[in-house]
């Protein structure tokens, strides 16, 4: 059975945050498909974000994954270049889910492809509701996000035909599983 709610902190971003943000270029060199170069992935994610704004790291100096486990940010996540290092750099932090006013179409993309993260449009501007390290709940079932402080409920967008994407592991999991290519 696939997990369908998530509940944990969040890390609050604002607009236009892009994949040299969520991964900067000079750590692009680490491979995602070796097991050890992809747990560093993970202590780089968000590391581009400017520190005179974001004084709180998502992930923690000498720490591998991230205390905040759902990211909620703004208008036009993961924008700029399409490398799929980014989602995959957030799911090694034990990122689970971004909710976000809108993204860049190559990483939401990139987001079901790789089966990393689940890629939530939220209705509201969460980015100006929530604080970084407040507690909410996700239910993907339900499409909604509940603030455990004030037990507020807000929508989003469903996640349909790419949920079951995400849930088997990216594409080429959820072809193997379908049926649609061969299995290993």
């Amino acid at each position: 059975m696939t997990k369908s709610v998530f509940t944990g902190k969040v890390y609050v971003v604002r607009d236009n945050i892009d994949t040299d943000q969520i991964i900067p270029a000079q750590y692009l060199n680490l491979v995602p498909t070796i097991p050890d170069e992809y747990e560093k992935l993970g202590a780089y994610a968000l590391c581009g974000l400017p520190e005179s704004l974001y004084q709180t790291r998502f992930v923690e100096e000498g720490q591998l994954d991230t205390e905040y486990p759902i990211v909620v940010a703004g208008k036009n996540f993961g924008c700029g270049s399409s490398r799929e290092h980014a989602p995959i750099a957030l799911g090694s932090a034990n990122c689970e889910i971004i909710l976000a006013e809108s993204f860049a179409r190559i990483f939401f993309r990139n987001c079901v492809a790789t089966g990393e993260l689940y890629p939530c449009e939220s209705a509201d501007r969460l980015c100006e509701i929530l604080k970084t390290g407040d507690v909410v709940t996700v239910d993907l079932d339900a499409a909604t996000v509940t603030a455990a402080a004030t037990g507020q409920v807000y929508p989003f967008k469903p996640l349909g035909d790419v949920r079951p994407v995400v849930d088997a592991g990216g594409l080429f999991n959820y072809a193997r599983q379908s049926g649609m290519i061969a299995s290993k």
